[in-house]
């Protein structure tokens, strides 16, 4: 949570706000196991991370992949948003903007938060238990928008 002190002296406690990102590439997803020291550390995860003070949403998920893949991404798209207080596994109650993008060329490394990274065909990612937070609900989210062929966003 995030203290806040207003005009009038009040302080609050705000919710965080981030970016998780479905970084495609030819019917495979690139997903990244988190280092150990992470909350829901040693399982496969979206990229993603917490938005900047002054940055734009697709400026951080631009930033967020880049600096846990190494990969540069295009067509950033809006899949859906996460605002449910009670998120699985997390205790910060963060607002996640849910991207789909695609990956280009490769130019860097990724950073300490990911331990390996994997590209999984769409139909092969691993099981729901071994995935962070609520990443296999969007996972699943966007398979079920192909296949029905739902136009992006998805809100609810």
């Amino acid at each position: 949570m995030i203290t806040c002190k207003f005009e009038d002296g009040n302080k609050a406690f705000l919710r965080h706000v981030t970016v998780d990102t479905l970084v495609l590439q030819d019917g495979q997803i690139l997903l990244g196991k988190r280092a150990t020291k992470l909350l829901e550390g040693d399982k496969w995860g979206l990229v993603g991370g917490f938005v900047d003070r002054d940055e734009t949403l697709k400026e951080a998920v631009a930033r967020e992949v880049m600096e846990e893949t190494g990969y540069k991404v295009t067509d950033i798209t809006l899949l859906t948003v996460r605002d449910n207080p009670d998120r699985r596994h997390e205790d910060r109650q963060n607002i996640s903007f849910v991207f789909v993008c695609r990956a280009l060329e490769k130019t860097g490394e990724s950073d300490w938060e990911v331990k390996e990274q994997k590209w999984f065909p769409l139909d092969k990612v691993p099981p729901e238990s071994e995935i962070a937070f609520d990443h296999y609900e969007n996972i699943r989210l966007y398979k079920n928008c192909l296949e029905k062929k739902i136009p992006l966003p998805v809100l609810r």
